[in-house]
């Protein structure tokens, strides 16, 4: 496939095999790295998270759904101490009713609130680990935009 598109990494797109091959399974920017511009990546994780959510309501067995999804059920404290566990999940709804931005040359905000058919609703999910010493939340959409189903 022809690479017509400006890459932020740097590599070498003269192959061997032909200028019309790149498997794009190299370094130094990881296996299967993403040419996904962060909007359209922003939106990818967003469509995950949303599929995410469903099948984790709709799946009858909640820890074989995380398992198979990659969502750890202990993680590292950070600190050599021991693990946090995972110990609840929780689904927030939030609905966008308007938006503010900072103003020209005024401490106020610029507020714009949405007419009716503009506000969004918005479910996100959490993973909540604990230790003795900690709560963690874990946001969805981070562990997402990690994990290599929204890479590609």
């Amino acid at each position: 496939m022809p690479h017509d598109h400006a890459h932020p990494h740097t590599h070498d797109h003269t192959h061997p095999h032909g200028p019309h091959r790149h498997d794009h399974n190299h370094d130094p920017a990881g296996p299967l790295h993403s040419h996904m511009a962060d909007p359209d990546r922003a939106e990818a994780v967003s469509a995950l998270a949303a599929q995410f959510i469903d099948g984790f309501r709709a799946a009858a067995d909640k820890i074989a759904f995380l398992r198979l999804a990659g969502v750890p059920l202990e993680i590292p404290d950070g600190r050599d101490g021991p693990p946090l566990k995972l110990v609840d999940v929780s689904l927030t709804t939030e609905w966008q009713v308007g938006t503010a931005s900072p103003s020209f040359g005024t401490r106020e905000l610029s507020y714009l609130p949405f007419p009716g058919a503009m506000v969004a609703e918005r479910t996100n999910m959490g993973f909540v680990y604990v230790s003795l010493d900690e709560k963690r939340v874990t946001d969805l959409r981070a562990f997402l935009a990690g994990h290599p189903a929204a890479q590609s």
